[in-house]
């Protein structure tokens, strides 16, 4: 039997408030990706989500008339997925093992791609998936997504975020000669008349994001590079990244 190939990613408690307190960020950058892709003339075909979530973008895909297909490593975050928009199609599995369909587009939102949730996470990983997306879109087809790089870790090392039945801490620490960011994050959820804890920490491999866009183009992408999906800059060294398949192939 092959060992688990997974950290933990995304449990009950803090799905549901990344859901619930968080939402703003892919409510946002999906605006930003949508206008994207009818800007390059993408105005239906299937869009597939890696690190979907709570399935907020999908659910605008789908109101915009288009196929969704999310990909998420948590359950939980699949689960809310489904609820939230039963008309798009959703799988539970790591986006480095994903096979992708014929798409018009692929995106991954909230540093998807550098999480090292699944052990083969790494540069020779992110150089094939690059390789796969490419060779899943077609012609023409766009591929955004956005990449922490070193120096990430900006403002202060601990935070503390509550909502309405829920708290969460969490702690920041990026190891400067090692390009790996650590979060240990605390969640209390109230549960009746007390509070249920559940810790997590993830783990960040940070990616210069000139060697993102070299191995981008040497999958064959056209690429752009912005600060942001807004007019905002996003915090610290954290960089979207726009690639494009050529509108002939050879």
């Amino acid at each position: 039997m092959e060992p688990p190939v997974t950290a933990r990613a995304y449990g009950r408690d803090l799905a549901y408030v990344h859901d619930a307190g968080f939402g703003a960020f892919a409510r946002d950058a999906g605006a930003a990706v949508l206008a994207m892709l009818r800007k390059s003339g993408i105005r239906k075909g299937t869009v597939v989500d890696l690190g979907c979530g709570s399935g907020i973008w999908a659910a605008r895909l789908v109101r915009a008339g288009y196929v969704a297909h999310g990909i998420d490593i948590s359950p939980d975050m699949i689960a809310l997925a489904r609820r939230r928009t039963p008309r798009a199609t959703f799988e539970c599995v790591s986006l480095l093992r994903a096979a992708l369909p014929r798409c018009s587009a692929v995106t991954a939102m909230g540093e998807c791609l550098n999480y090292r949730f699944d052990r083969r996470a790494g540069a020779a990983a992110i150089q094939g998936l690059f390789r796969h997306v490419y060779d899943a879109l077609e012609p023409g087809g766009l591929f955004v997504f956005d990449a922490a790089a070193p120096g990430r870790a900006s403002g202060p090392p601990v935070k503390l975020v509550e909502g309405s039945g829920w708290l969460v801490l969490s702690t920041t620490q990026e190891g400067k000669r090692t390009r790996v960011l650590t979060r240990r994050i605390v969640t209390f959820r109230r549960d009746g008349g007390s509070w249920r804890r559940s810790d997590e920490v993830h783990r960040l491999r940070l990616y210069k994001p000139q060697e993102v866009a070299r191995w981008l183009r040497a999958a064959g992408f056209r690429v752009r590079t912005r600060r942001g999906y807004v007019a905002e800059r996003l915090p610290g060294e954290w960089h979207v990244f726009i690639a494009q398949t050529p509108r002939r192939r050879n």
